[in-house]
């Protein structure tokens, strides 16, 4: 089941309207919705049964979620509110509004720079094509070569591969250098201490 972002913005806004309603209805909320049997008009009506509100300095001293406008609400609430006030399409920047000969300009430099990137790709893919062939062709030269002395064939590649000595005596291949591999990740991932 999935809800698009505009079915979620209105029931966002009404779950707030229903919690920051006010119990003195406007006019327009009981032209629609109430007296549909009454024979008095709607606006009089209004007038008779909505008294006003005395203004008083307590209501003026009152807690913040007393005074006028204000609501104690939901901390979920009041998250999905700044979720929805970022996603609200009047914050979104309007496209870019180009004329043709900018908008050409600005299609010409795009492509010329995805075409720089797309070259210096695959020269840096060339390069290192040639050098895994290069090493491939070495390593084959080595498993046909006989020798040294009476050794058999494959001798030499045997000894490369093995690399003994090459990270010093008793050395730890780079790869292992770091840590002793293991099947779970480590108790801390990032020593954040670690000065050169």
């Amino acid at each position: 089941m999935s809800f698009s972002l505009t079915n979620l913005r209105a029931l966002a806004s009404r779950l707030l309207l229903s919690r920051t309603m006010t119990l003195t209805p406007t006019t327009t909320q009981l032209s629609s919705s109430a007296f549909f049997f009454s024979t008095t008009s709607a606006m009089s009506a209004a007038k008779s049964k909505v008294p006003p509100k005395p203004k008083t300095k307590a209501s003026e001293t009152a807690t913040p979620s007393r005074r006028k406008g204000a609501t104690a609400k939901d901390p979920k609430l009041v998250q999905m509110l700044k979720l929805f006030a970022a996603l609200n399409p009047r914050r979104i920047p309007a496209p870019l509004r180009m004329g043709r000969n900018r908008h050409l300009r600005h299609w010409t430099i795009h492509r010329a720079w995805l075409l720089f990137r797309r070259r210096e790709r695959e020269e840096r893919e060339r390069t290192l094509m040639r050098q895994y062939q290069g090493m491939s062709a070495a390593c084959e030269a080595l498993r046909l070569t006989e020798g040294p002395g009476t050794r058999e064939e494959g001798y030499l590649y045997r000894v490369a591969m093995e690399k003994k000595g090459v990270y010093g005596p008793n050395g730890v291949p780079i790869e292992y250098a770091a840590r002793a591999q293991t099947e779970t990740p480590p108790r801390v991932a990032w020593n954040h201490d670690w000065k050169r």
